[in-house]
């Protein structure tokens, strides 16, 4: 059985992003994308506000490893272990990554974890 083809494009994003192409992950979203942050109240309201957000982390690397990918005509869901830096301040947590699309790119994105509030306080750190 053959994988769906919106999770094959989930999983070639994810790659080029830990190649370093972050340039693939902005190119799947929507101008418009509505981007839940884990635990927050509000999202964020289009690409350049997301941009804009993760402006605070510099070049810190970030990676993600799969663990499994599911997918349908309209959305994808995507468990992720990722890790924010390297060596030992390195910072790792899991999420489900929940991902609608329209058009080929993602309108909204969700994600829930294992431990919201120590990724919201490795994160404030930043903002």
């Amino acid at each position: 059985m053959s994988e769906h083809p919106n999770a094959a494009m989930y999983r070639d994003v994810m790659e080029k992003f830990n190649a370093g192409d972050t340039n693939a992950m902005v190119d799947s979203l929507a101008d418009d994308v509505v981007w839940w942050q884990i635990g927050s109240a509000e999202p964020l309201m289009g690409k350049a506000a997301l941009m804009e957000s993760m402006a605070g982390l510099g070049e810190m690397p970030i990676t993600v490893d799969l663990t499994d990918v599911v997918a349908n005509d309209d959305m994808v869901v995507g468990l992720v272990t990722a890790t924010v830096g390297s060596g030992p301040e390195a910072f790792s947590y899991r999420t489900a990554e929940v991902a609608w699309l329209k058009d080929g790119k993602v309108a909204e994105r969700r994600a829930y974890s294992d431990d919201t509030e120590a990724i919201n306080n490795f994160f404030n750190q930043f903002s």
